[in-house]
């Protein structure tokens, strides 16, 4: 059985400075975290991120809506990681929030 997870991330940057930041995030991710996670799609199309990656053997979809004034991850989690999501949607939460602190980058 699969589980949504819906994480919410305010932001004060205007949709376009976010959106930067979070394709810039999204490439970063990549590199960061090969060694625990194989991207298999990254499709924008406009403001929205649709994604597929596996983790953990573990197949894993979502998309990522940039707004004016949130950022949107939808995350559909294999029943084994839906297990943990206490644990994944804080570390999503704090990361998301990191990338988009009102700073200059």
């Amino acid at each position: 059985m699969r589980e949504t997870i819906t994480v919410s991330i305010p932001h004060q940057l205007g949709k376009d400075e976010a959106l930067r930041r979070i394709k810039s995030g999204v490439e970063d991710a990549r590199v960061k975290f090969a060694s625990v996670l194989s991207v298999q799609k990254v499709d924008w199309n406009g403001d929205t991120l649709a994604f597929q990656v596996s983790a953990v053997a573990q197949q894993v979809a979502g998309t990522i809506q940039v707004e004016e004034r949130h950022v949107k991850l939808d995350v559909e989690l294999p029943w084994l990681l839906a297990k943990v999501a206490k644990i994944i949607v804080p570390a999503v939460q704090k990361e998301g929030t990191l990338l988009l602190e009102n700073k200059k980058s």
